[in-house]
């Protein structure tokens, strides 16, 4: 077998190159506020998705997708930044496997891989995905002298959604803002987030009906809940600020082959996902919930489409018999 980096090739596929770009920003933001493992991290899981996908394509015409970096960036900075290597290799590779691979490759996965991958670790290693959290490092410079932040475990210095569902506390709103806050290396810093999603509204690569829709259906609900006096529902805005709801809203539920495909699919998708990620947030075991909301999402995207495409076709057949008739 010839492992000549000569014969690892990439297809050029400029909307998911856009999509790194976006994350670019976001990355650096890791790097800054949780030191310079984020990066060896990032490269880890890069080499062995790609590695992934290419024992697939290796004996064939096709070429490693640049999807595969996308899903490579937004597994990474879904995870703590301290979270072990080998479970990160694990993770990459379930997803790359098992959430695109097994059916077919780019084009024909049903599910998200980046959140394949980062269920399956979520759910076999809770410990790691849930309990060790890394305090951002201090200085004008922050992570960039530093190769990694302080490993924390008590739940008063955990991530926004922990901290309010173990004291009912609410972390400064500019701090849940700008990301000076312990969480996964993508999700903390919300407007870095949102100006990545008005960059990639901007070029056309994300469908704007989708995060919107997201966004409104989890601020119509988390406003029922919270307005109805349920305490274990945060505030909506803090609650759209923390816990990845942003981060999911705008790169992994615009997926473009696991959402939708006609406008109408995609909005009630997004409010599928927006309000199930309120219900998990709230009523569940889990103080994320857009993750399992998405892959629940991604289920249901077909069903919408073709409830979508029937609808119209029924209503063509109807106005075509008007027509017919006079």
């Amino acid at each position: 077998m010839n492992l000549s980096l000569k014969n690892i090739k990439f297809m050029k596929q400029m909307m998911m190159r856009k999509v790194v770009y976006s994350l670019i920003p976001i990355t650096l933001a890791g790097i800054y506020f949780f030191g310079w493992r984020v990066l060896t991290l990032l490269l880890v899981v890069n080499i062995f998705g790609c590695a992934t996908e290419w024992m697939f394509v290796r004996k064939t015409t096709k070429k490693i997708t640049e999807a595969v970096l996308v899903t490579n960036f937004l597994f990474t900075l879904t995870l703590p930044p301290s979270t072990p290597y080998w479970i990160a290799i694990i993770g990459i590779i379930f997803g790359v496997l098992f959430g695109k691979m097994v059916f077919g490759g780019f084009g024909k996965n049903p599910f998200n891989p980046a959140l394949v991958g980062r269920a399956f670790i979520y759910i076999n290693f809770p410990d790691f995905l849930t309990m060790r959290w890394t305090r951002p490092v201090g200085g004008v410079l922050g992570g960039f002298t530093s190769y990694t932040g302080e490993t924390i475990d008590a739940i008063t210095s955990s991530t926004p959604m922990l901290i309010y569902r173990g004291t009912g506390e609410q972390l400064p709103l500019l701090d849940v803002l700008l990301g000076n806050i312990a969480g996964s290396i993508g999700e903390t810093s919300a407007l870095l987030i949102i100006l990545a999603g008005i960059y990639l509204i901007y070029t056309k690569t994300a469908a704007k009906e989708t995060i919107f829709s997201v966004l409104i259906g989890f601020l119509g609900m988390s406003s029922v809940f919270y307005f109805a006096g349920f305490e274990q529902v945060l505030n909506p805005i803090y609650g759209l600020l923390s816990g990845g709801i942003l981060f999911g809203a705008v790169f992994m539920a615009t997926d473009p082959i696991s959402s939708p495909k006609t406008f109408e699919g995609r909005i009630a998708y997004g409010l599928l996902i927006g309000i199930v990620t309120v219900v998990i947030r709230g009523f569940a075991l889990f103080a994320g919930g857009i993750m399992f909301a998405i892959l629940i999402g991604n289920t249901f995207a077909p069903i919408f489409d073709e409830i979508v495409n029937e609808i119209k076709s029924s209503k063509k057949a109807k106005l075509a018999k008007e027509v017919k008739n006079g």
